[in-house]
């Protein structure tokens, strides 16, 4: 009984972790964008020199909107600020700024 209390608490810390991170302010390049679905698909570029040898490029992440007007602004090819958040899986953007 103890080691499962155990185990779930980890998971549980993971996943707030997790979500935490997907919070923080991120800067990406606009791959794509669905106005009609109200998704984009942001490429996040890694900040420091942390891999610095692996071109500064991040993974390809598919995004939900919270309000289709969040998308107006923005193009493919623009680079932005953005924060998120995971809900079941799903990211959804919070803030999204044209730098």
């Amino acid at each position: 009984m103890g080691t499962t209390r155990f185990i779930f608490a980890g998971a549980a810390a993971l996943s707030l972790l997790a979500t935490s991170a997907l919070a923080d302010d991120m800067t990406g390049m606009v791959m794509r964008i669905d106005r009609l679905n109200g998704t984009i698909s942001i490429q996040q570029t890694q900040k420091g020199t942390v891999g610095g040898s692996a071109g500064g490029a991040g993974a390809l992440q598919e995004y939900k909107t919270k309000d289709a007007a969040m998308l107006e602004s923005v193009h493919a090819g623009d680079r932005v600020n953005y924060s998120a958040t995971d809900n079941n899986g799903t990211g959804t953007l919070t803030k999204l700024q044209k730098q």
